[in-house]
């Protein structure tokens, strides 16, 4: 898998943990059944899901390939993603969970360092961290942007 889609993978899951911080919390409060717990419990629930199943995902990568594990990653983050807006706040909460449990962030990073030369690795992770944090920056200026212009 060549660099360009491995960012693209990873540049969604970024989008997708960070985009709804700005406005979430605002939206979330017209759901049915929503409270400030709930709503709290569904921006957090993502992060808890995904750190607890890195290593887990990591472990299966090793033994059944990087390629089918990102795969996977990305159904569970597509059915993750469908779920919310079929349902109220437990339906959020629910789909966070799943958009976690994708959690292919790990095997992406162990990917790239398949990939990698020994000799290029240092200048690979410096850009890596780079694309990070301009990913960030464009979900946070963008969740608030698109949530005003779905309003």
């Amino acid at each position: 898998m060549p660099p360009v889609p491995l960012a693209a993978v990873f540049s969604v899951r970024l989008l997708g943990l960070f985009m709804i911080y700005p406005v979430f919390a605002a939206y979330a409060q017209g759901l049915s059944g929503a409270t400030p717990y709930l709503i709290g419990e569904a921006l957090g629930v993502y992060g808890l899901s995904q750190g607890l199943l890195q290593i887990p995902f990591g472990l299966l990568s090793d033994r059944f390939g990087r390629k089918r594990m990102i795969v996977i990653g990305l159904v569970l983050f597509a059915i993750g993603s469908m779920v919310p807006g079929l349902h109220p706040i437990g339906g959020v909460i629910f789909g966070r969970v799943l958009q976690g449990a994708g959690a292919v962030g790990s095997v992406i990073l162990a990917l790239v360092a398949d990939l990698t030369r020994r000799k290029a690795a240092p200048r690979r992770w410096a850009h890596g961290r780079q694309h990070h944090r301009h990913v960030f920056i464009v979900a946070l200026v963008a969740g608030p942007i698109l949530g005003i212009s779905s309003v």
